[in-house]
C-alpha cells in the first residue's frame, strides 16, 4: 500500500492561496502517476506514466477542448466568441460583423 503522505504532491493551479481547490498529480513507484483533487486527498486514481503522457499530449493537441467550449477563458468579455475579433462601435459595445454582400 503507497503512503500517500510520502508522494511529493505536485498542484496543477496558478492560484496562490494554497486552500484553492485543485487537482494534485505525483509520480509514484516504477511507472504509476497518482492524481488526486487536494479537497479529497484519500481518494486518488492511478495510472501508468504512458497513459499520463498519451493523455497530457492529447491536452496540448486540444483534443479535449470540447469538453470545455462553453467555459469562457480568463479575461474573456462576455459574449465574444473566442478566436473572432468583434466589431465595435465606437460609441457602443461590440457588434456583430456585417454580413457578406
Amino acid at each position: 500500500m503507497t503512503d500517500w503522505d510520502a508522494l511529493d504532491w505536485v498542484r496543477a493551479t496558478d492560484d496562490p492561496d494554497p486552500e484553492a481547490e485543485c487537482i494534485e498529480i505525483a509520480e509514484g513507484e516504477g511507472d504509476l502517476v497518482h492524481l488526486r483533487q487536494n479537497t479529497d486527498p484519500a481518494n486518488v486514481v492511478t495510472t501508468t506514466r504512458a497513459k499520463w503522457d498519451a493523455f497530457v499530449l492529447g491536452v496540448r493537441n486540444n483534443e479535449f477542448d470540447h469538453f470545455v467550449e462553453d467555459v469562457p477563458a480568463p479575461g474573456a468579455v462576455p459574449g465574444e466568441v473566442p478566436g473572432r475579433t468583434p466589431v465595435r462601435d465606437p460609441g457602443g459595445p461590440a457588434a456583430e460583423p456585417p454580413a457578406p454582400l
